[in-house]
């Protein structure tokens, strides 16, 4: 880690941040010109949301739609983030992409964030006071609680750093913590985010309140503390702040994103000035790519007259009336690399863009949070906890009676374990292509039962997905193990 980390300190830290750092000696960094000013304090909490949207190829791993793709929701003919030879050849150490890669990997993107955020933390105090400097400190400690729980819930034991990076000895290795030592610091990181956060609706990018709320329930969840999950999913429920969209899609596309009352937090883009660096369109849907394709298996779950079938899919025959964005053509299976077997993904997709080429630009958020998430968190936490009451019922129906879905309410009387599985049902199909069943799979322990031995594609049944035990928590990558030897040890058995 420590090359890298040396990298962070010159070019992620205050990369958007437009002020040369000064470096005397040569071998040390120094904030002497910067944390100045207040201004200096806005530049460098751009920089710290910046960390979630810097270019790592054509895909980024803050991107959530490429996850489906280690999940048995879908498939990337192209190998986007490493995650059909990671379902295909099984988890190595060196198989890069979102897991080993040098430039693309969760564990490198991830640490150059929580560098970023742990100067920030320990410098902006020289130049903020106040409800303002709580504030600053809150969203920060959100984005560096953010950065570890990925690492936490995805690699397990992992370094944990909290010092300001330019204080550190790069001569020093770096070796684990604990897990429960890493999502302990993500417990308190929200906590001061809750208290620091503004109690208001997310409008503008920045955290507020019940983003970290929302992620503290996520990060029980993932603990199974059901309790405590519970009990702060209802305190958002009764906030009120926050109400589903009556339009499912348009919390995937702009303009409707930017005003959805269902949003608690996203990556957001403005283009011309801050489109993505690969348009998600093309590689969603372009004519050579369509690297989120879903998998029968996944069309199979939705009950008949689930209207969000057709709004996360595209289906042969469709034209430009079903959204297809090619006009005088309809979608066929076999053509321009829609693969028979799969459906295309058309989550995410602006319905304004047409013809997507590379080259284009769109900007649609990354949206890692989403109201109705909470309420089947809330469902399943309570139903955990004490069983199918009416609480339960009553957030898993409204989700199902959106308006655009006005699916019928769950049938009375279920016991535990049946309304344990309509509640992985419909967090499913409400949240598919979102980025959330493969950790689901994972934190639900039938990672393995569902991935190992899948068929992706019934035309190819001897095609079939590997999952080992061991892959509930991902290698770390081998670079950064040789980098640290002897005191950075792999993950077991890998």
């Amino acid at each position: 880690m420590k090359r890298y980390y040396h990298f962070i300190l010159i070019t992620a830290v205050f990369f958007t941040a437009c002020k040369k750092l000064d470096v005397t000696p040569p071998d040390k960094l120094s904030t002497g010109i910067f944390w100045k000013t207040s201004g200096d304090a806005d530049l460098a909490l751009t920089g710290l949301y910046s960390t979630l949207t810097a270019a790592n190829g054509q895909i980024t791993a803050y991107a959530p739609m490429w996850w489906e793709n280690f999940s048995d929701n879908s498939y990337s003919q192209n190998n986007q983030g490493g995650a059909q030879q990671s379902l295909i050849a099984g988890l190595t150490p060196t198989i890069g992409g979102f897991p080993t890669s040098n430039d693309q990997s969760l564990y490198i993107t991830s640490y150059k964030g929580i560098a970023a955020a742990n100067s920030f933390l320990a410098n902006v105090g020289k130049v903020l006071e106040g409800d303002k400097l709580n504030q600053y400190k809150g969203e920060a400690s959100f984005l560096r609680a953010f950065h570890y729980f990925m690492l936490a819930q995805t690699y397990g034991n992992v370094p944990l750093l909290t010092d300001d990076p330019l204080t550190l000895d790069f001569k020093t290795k770096v070796t684990k913590s604990p897990r429960a030592d890493i999502l302990k610091l993500v417990e308190s990181d929200l906590d001061a985010a809750i208290a620091g956060l503004p109690d208001a609706k997310y409008t503008t990018g920045h955290a507020v309140k019940a983003s970290a709320q929302g992620l503290k329930v996520r990060v029980f969840m993932f603990e199974k503390k059901y309790a405590e999950a519970a009990v702060l999913a209802k305190a958002i429920i009764d906030g009120g702040l926050f109400s589903l969209n009556s339009n499912y899609a348009g919390n995937f596309y702009k303009p409707d994103q930017r005003s959805s009352p269902e949003i608690m937090f996203s990556v957001q883009f403005q283009a011309p000035a801050v489109p993505h660096d690969f348009a998600i369109t093309t590689a969603i849907i372009g004519a050579g790519y369509k690297d989120l394709q879903g998998t029968q298996n996944m069309i199979d779950e939705y009950e008949a007259g689930d209207a969000r079938k057709t709004m996360t899919f595209f289906f042969p025959g469709d034209t430009p009336a079903q959204g297809w964005p090619y006009p005088g053509t309809v979608g066929t299976p076999g053509v321009n690399n829609w693969t028979r077997g799969f459906y295309p993904g058309k989550k995410w997709l602006d319905p304004k863009n047409v013809d997507p080429q590379p080259g284009m630009l769109d900007d649609q958020d990354y949206v890692w949070l989403r109201y109705a998430d909470v309420k089947l968190m809330y469902a399943e936490a309570q139903n955990e906890t004490a069983g199918p009451d009416a609480s339960v019922y009553q957030q898993v129906n409204e989700v199902r009676a959106r308006p655009g879905v006005a699916l019928a309410a769950l049938p009375a009387g279920l016991n535990q374990g049946d309304m344990r599985e309509r509640i992985r049902h419909e967090r499913r199909v409400e949240f598919a292509l979102e980025g959330l069943r493969y950790f689901d799979l994972r934190r639900w322990g039938i990672a393995q039962q569902k991935l190992n031995g899948f068929v992706q594609n019934p035309l190819t049944p001897n095609i079939k997905t590997i999952y080992r035990p061991q892959f509930d928590y991902w290698p770390l990558p081998q670079i950064e193990v040789d980098r640290n030897a002897p005191v950075l040890i792999q993950n077991d058995n890998y």
